[in-house]
């Protein structure tokens, strides 16, 4: 089956005003999204937006896009319109691609969309650990999956916590652990695009401050792809900027 990806990109950004619409080697931030995900196979792309700057870039470039409300509180929400919309399928695979990740390995999108079926109707993807310093860092999201490859939890603290390792050391990774940092690309069926918005909010999902605790929390399986090796980072900072314009002037 084929996948749709829905980009949600808005303007308001307190580090990086603008951001979608910043120039990495003469064109926008945004569209040069669209074209990493139009490397992934997908029959459709499509950039959710409310402000019409945006809209405007994207059609300049010959990218499709859809307006949607202002008051959405998530970009899950945003893309949940465009799918109501588009009058997707029920069982229409939907991959949730960032705005801010004009660097993203197209595989990632296609392999995520691959694991959404009728029994699993979400799918994201990590990556393995091998700095301390990253397992231990809040900020560095990590998933632990059972032997099906599902999430069985997320967590900013160090999962699976190796007692013995760590009671020696945790200056470095103890031999033959394996922590997977999770990356954040999710695919999902349109059915449950639809119901994720409805969830109640978990009291996991409010002490972690991680959204996709509410879809465990709920009883709904997560499928996770494992890659070898980190993606490469979004744009959140003035620096990131300058590291992608770097790659795009090279």
């Amino acid at each position: 089956m084929g996948f749709i990806v829905i980009i949600p990109a808005r303007m308001a950004s307190t580090r990086l005003p603008d951001k979608p619409l910043a120039d990495l080697g003469g064109k926008p931030m945004v569209v040069r999204v669209a074209e990493r995900a139009a490397a992934s196979g997908a029959a459709r792309i499509i950039v959710a937006t409310d402000h019409e700057a945006i809209a405007a870039a994207c059609r300049a470039h010959g990218v499709e896009v859809c307006m949607t409300s202002a008051d959405h509180p998530s970009g899950t929400d945003r893309i949940a319109e465009v799918a109501r919309t588009l009058n997707l399928a029920p069982d229409a695979v939907v991959v949730n691609l960032q705005g801010d990740e004009p660097l993203i390995d197209p595989a990632l999108l296609a392999a995520s969309a691959a694991l959404v079926g009728p029994e699993v109707p979400m799918a994201t993807c990590a990556h393995p650990l091998h700095e301390a310093a990253d397992a231990f860092n809040p900020n560095v999201v990590k998933v632990v999956l059972d032997k099906l490859g599902r999430a069985m939890y997320f967590s900013r603290a160090t999962i699976p916590w190796h007692r013995d390792g760590f009671a020696q050391s945790k200056d470095s990774l103890p031999a033959a652990y394996v922590a997977l940092r999770h990356i954040g690309l999710y695919a999902y069926t349109n059915a449950f695009l639809q119901t994720y918005p409805t969830l109640e909010p978990a009291p996991l999902e409010a002490v972690e401050a991680l959204e996709q605790l509410r879809v465990l929390w709920h009883g709904f399986p997560i499928a996770v792809h494992v890659t070898s090796s980190a993606p490469a980072a979004g744009v959140d900072t003035p620096d990131d900027l300058e590291r992608v314009r770097r790659h795009y002037a090279s």
